[in-house]
């Protein structure tokens, strides 16, 4: 083996051969491993030099499709969080494929137990752990999306396995595949929804958790990553880097984005005694943030066992060139980072200032990226909405929370949920922000469902085996009468109402408005709000709702077009109430039943909002057009004076959530059914179109 180049990490081919490059800072020697196709161990060198902590070597006449690993010759004294053992088969943390599949044996663990304490294991875990693959030097070829703006984006959360596994139009052979998501029956349906981008819950390699195997459960959310690079492998129905990128290529000809849920704040190899599969053989202290005073010992701020340590160069670059990986050779558009706190997290504490969330955010070849943290961890002071560098938007649970609490009927909610609608300025408004920095969402993966919560008040996730101690406790829900299913037809009626109420909200409030797969037609986890690891009925999509209540799908994509066509409805800047007309109305105002400003003693036990958005605040539009979003949570109709504007020959209702409000114009008065939102506009336009509750 000759000495290479230390210039990259990885395994890079040059049409002559392959160099092989890995940090390791605590090694004492690299041996590189290469197997044949069927998994055998066909020849190990020792790459020759080491730069900084760089190990490489270039190796002749190595294609493209050698399956290869490292073993590392180093210390092993785990109370100092030394783990180098070379009996263990570890992958490159840079590889791009993988093959072969990994298996809970005893060997995968670096260390053995005696009389208490960890000794070293000797036995070698090649024979179940995946092997990398060398890559070609070029991919597929992709194709750019066009890079839709903030201001016209409408996200769409959905697992790539659960998505498809149930769809009557996608073929066997494709369901729960990445060549699923290529169905033209699928991308069709996505396109006429109205959505523009489609977020993807993790797809990079991950492992199932060790705990799952007894119950016969396998990780189906996909936060349990092992490989940064690399897509899963049980998402492809052949080579996973080339089916992922005609995935993208499809996506993209549907004039849609693919936005990745990347889990960087942790990894597969869990806590102190779980396996060694890559990062804790290659250089634990380089790879895991420990404590100062007990370097065997992982601080877990994230929850799931280790938090990475990125404070360290090595793991800086190791990021950023995923990340930079995944836009430009998979053609990703974007990324939501979970648990995003512990990529700026410090011994010092989060900053918005660390240098990973610094280089993510100014890297020239993420210029293109749409940016979304989940602003929050379970590590100190681990809560810090509104906390991120300008190039973040965030994930507004306090949003989700309101919402679902002012529908539910909860007393002195009205202010807050004003302050949601209208695109939390309390939370983002700075010099350098916008209002679509708020990631607006009344559901997601982690949780009910929508339809789940209008229909349960208690979580019932006995099926996840922990006798139903995980997940949220406080799910802000209301079942309207009975825990679940019911044949009540007035029961049904109302979980109905509410759902479009809450989706009808979501899509004319202020921010970037984010749907989950199936909400648009009432698909329920039968109550389970952690569905983790359930890969199976409880997390599929069961589209059968499709059928059962297509007039409902019909008005989700008949209020993402009133948003799409109502610039009212997606203001890049705040609302402060600021001066909009020669009339006096203001960009935003608040009105009760009678039409009159709401007054400070009326917001506490409001169950009715009227919100009058018009021009203002530097608005040039063609149209003066006015929007009204009406609200009534209470149990009574509401005669509602709505404002009287000189241009206009009346308020057209566009939209109303109870069907017997009737599509026509209303000269200054409406009455509003109980439990129902509706949504008029004045103008000189002549609108056309029913409402679609």
């Amino acid at each position: 083996m000759m000495a290479g180049d230390s210039v990259a990490a990885g395994a890079f081919f040059d049409g002559k051969g392959v160099n092989f490059a890995l940090y390791s800072a605590v090694a004492e020697a690299v041996e590189l491993c290469l197997f044949d196709d069927g998994g055998r161990q066909t020849d190990c060198q020792m790459l020759p030099h080491c730069d900084a902590g760089m190990w490489h070597g270039y190796l002749l006449d190595c294609l493209p499709g050698q399956r290869y690993g490292y073993r590392i010759h180093g210390p092993y004294d785990p109370a100092k969080g030394l783990r180098c053992n070379p009996a263990k088969l570890l992958m490159d943390p840079r590889a791009r494929e993988l093959d072969g599949q990994f298996s809970w044996a005893p060997a995968v663990f670096d260390f053995a137990r005696k009389d208490g304490e960890m000794h070293l294991s000797r036995e070698d875990s090649a024979p179940f752990v995946p092997k990398c693959v060398v890559t070609a030097a070029a991919p597929p070829v992709v194709k750019s999306g066009r890079s839709i703006p903030w201001q016209e984006s409408v996200l769409y959360e959905l697992n790539v396995r659960g998505f498809t596994m149930q769809h009557p139009d996608v073929p066997e052979l494709h369901q729960g595949k990445f060549s699923g998501l290529n169905n033209k029956a699928v991308l069709a349906y996505l396109k006429s929804l109205g959505i523009t981008a489609i977020e993807l819950l993790p797809v990079q390699a991950f492992i199932d958790e060790s705990h799952l195997m007894p119950h016969r459960l396998r990780n189906f959310w996909g936060y349990n990553t092992i490989g940064f690079f690399t897509p899963a492998n049980r998402y492809a129905s052949g080579p996973a880097r080339a089916e992922f990128i005609d995935m993208v290529n499809a996506i993209h000809d549907a004039g849609l984005e693919v936005i990745l849920d990347v889990v960087y704040n942790h990894t597969a190899e869990g806590g102190r005694e779980g396996p060694t599969l890559c990062f804790r053989g290659v250089d634990n202290l380089t790879y895991y943030r420990t404590l100062p005073d007990a370097p065997g010992e992982y601080i877990n701020d994230s929850g799931c066992g280790n938090s990475l340590n990125v404070d360290h160069p090595e793991v800086i670059s190791l990021v950023t060139d995923s990340l930079c990986y995944w836009a430009h050779e998979m053609g990703v558009d974007g990324f939501r980072f979970d648990l995003a706190v512990s990529l700026g997290r410090s011994a010092a504490g989060f900053s918005p200032e660390h240098p990973l969330l610094d280089t993510i955010g100014k890297d020239p070849a993420l210029r293109h990226c749409k940016l979304i943290a989940e602003p929050w961890d379970v590590g100190p002071d681990g809560y810090r909405l509104g906390g991120f560098p300008p190039r973040f938007a965030e994930w507004n649970d306090r949003y989700r929370d309101s919402v679902r609490r002012f529908w539910r009927g909860d007393a002195g909610e009205a202010a807050e949920f004003a302050a949601r609608f209208s695109g939390s300025a309390d939370i983002f408004d700075r010099a350098d922000s916008s209002a679509f920095r708020s990631i607006n969402f009344v559901s997601s993966h982690d949780g009910f469902t929508l339809a789940d919560t209008v229909s349960y008040e208690k979580r019932h996730n006995h099926a996840n085996g922990e006798h139903n101690r995980d997940g949220h406790r406080n799910n802000l829900s209301r079942h309207y009468g009975v825990e679940g299913p019911t044949e009540n037809d007035a029961i049904n009626a109302l979980r109905r109402k509410q759902r479009l109420n809450m989706l009808a909200t979501l899509l004319t409030s202020q921010g970037t408005p984010m749907l989950l797969a199936g909400d648009e037609f009432g698909n329920s986890q039968g109550g389970n709000n952690n569905a983790y690891a359930q890969d199976n009925e409880t997390g599929w999509l069961d589209w059968q709702g499709l059928e059962t209540d297509a007039s409902f799908v019909e008005a989700i994509r008949i209020l993402i077009g009133l948003r799409r066509t109502l610039p009212m409805l997606t203001r890049p800047h705040f609302l402060h109430g600021e001066s909009a007309d020669t009339e006096g109305w203001r960009d935003i105002e608040w009105l009760s039943a009678d039409g009159a400003r709401m007054q400070a003693g009326e917001w506490q036990a409001a169950d009715f909002l009227q919100v009058l958005l018009g021009p203002g605040g530097g608005d040039v539009l063609a149209d003066a057009e006015y929007v009204a979003v009406v609200c009534n949570r209470g149990t009574e109709r509401v005669p509602v004076a709505l404002p009287m504007k000189p241009q206009s020959a009346g308020w057209r209702l566009l939209f109303c959530s109870d069907r017997s409000l009737q599509p026509e114009v209303y000269n200054g008065r409406l009455e509003l059914p109980a439990t129902a939102i509706a949504i008029l506009v004045a103008s000189d336009k002549n609108r056309e179109g029913p409402p679609a509750g």
